[in-house]
């Protein structure tokens, strides 16, 4: 077994069981403890495992949530497939919503330049890494702003987007599945994602394949809420054949 296969094994069994020890692991795949340590290490910064003594915890299962930095490292070549996947969703001018996340962000890098928009975020990173783009309008959604995503959140947050209402909202998410929708692990920026997903005519929801089957403490929508999903080829053709029975567009990217 290669160890991507191991860690992917790993990775399910902490998410079935609630956790793993090392340990047992090692008897189990016949390989030192030293090796199975290595293997969470990656899983850890990948942001889909927590490190405990003794063997690690799923991040969904504490209510951990991981920083955007930690996101950020996190599957990047898929979220880049994801980002320019997205690009066929944008309207040729017009207004756009950009969620507060890690593939939202690489969407905002490859923006295209050639087309008027006004972008509504947020995210401060989001708003930030645009506020140089001559042809975009940035309206940035204020707040507390929360230290551990950059994002903005609350009262004067939710009444600037229910006043607003956009062609497109691209949404980001910590977890997918056919049984709870889209969930994420901070109330306030469940309502947040709530708003966004309500102040726009289409709703495409951007997220990789480790984020699917997840379950975390606050819904925010349902899948019928959502028009196009776009995630990697990572994903199980079975569990992405029930998404699309649920509801939105699935695109592979």
């Amino acid at each position: 077994m290669y160890a991507e296969e191991r860690q992917q094994v790993i990775l399910e069994r902490a998410r079935a069981q609630g956790r793993v020890d090392v340990t047992a692991l090692a008897d189990e795949f016949t390989v030192t403890t030293e090796t199975i340590r290595r293997d969470l290490t990656i899983l850890e910064r990948h942001g889909v495992l927590r490190r405990v003594h003794g063997g690690a915890i799923p991040v969904e299962r504490l209510g951990f949530e991981p920083t955007l930095s930690t996101r950020e490292a996190a599957m990047t070549a898929e979220k880049t497939r994801i980002a320019k996947a997205a690009l066929a969703e944008l309207p040729n001018e017009g207004s756009v919503l950009l969620d507060a996340g890690s593939t939202t962000a690489r969407l905002a890098d490859h923006l295209p330049s050639d087309r008027e928009l006004t972008v509504v975020t947020h995210s401060v990173n989001i708003a930030l890494s645009l506020s140089t783009r001559p042809n975009l309008t940035i309206m940035l959604v204020g707040g507390r702003l929360r230290s551990r995503t950059l994002a903005t959140v609350d009262a004067w947050a939710l009444q600037a987007l229910r006043d607003t209402y956009v062609d497109v909202a691209f949404i980001a998410t910590n977890g997918v599945s056919t049984e709870r929708g889209l969930t994420t692990p901070d109330s306030a920026e469940a309502m947040i994602k709530r708003a966004a997903v309500s102040s726009s005519r289409r709703v495409i929801l951007l997220a990789d394949h480790t984020k699917i089957g997840n379950d975390h403490f606050t819904r925010f929508a349902d899948l019928k809420d959502i028009d196009t999903f776009i995630t990697d080829n990572g994903a199980d053709p079975k569990t992405l054949e029930e998404v699309a029975a649920a509801g939105p567009r699935v695109v592979l990217a």
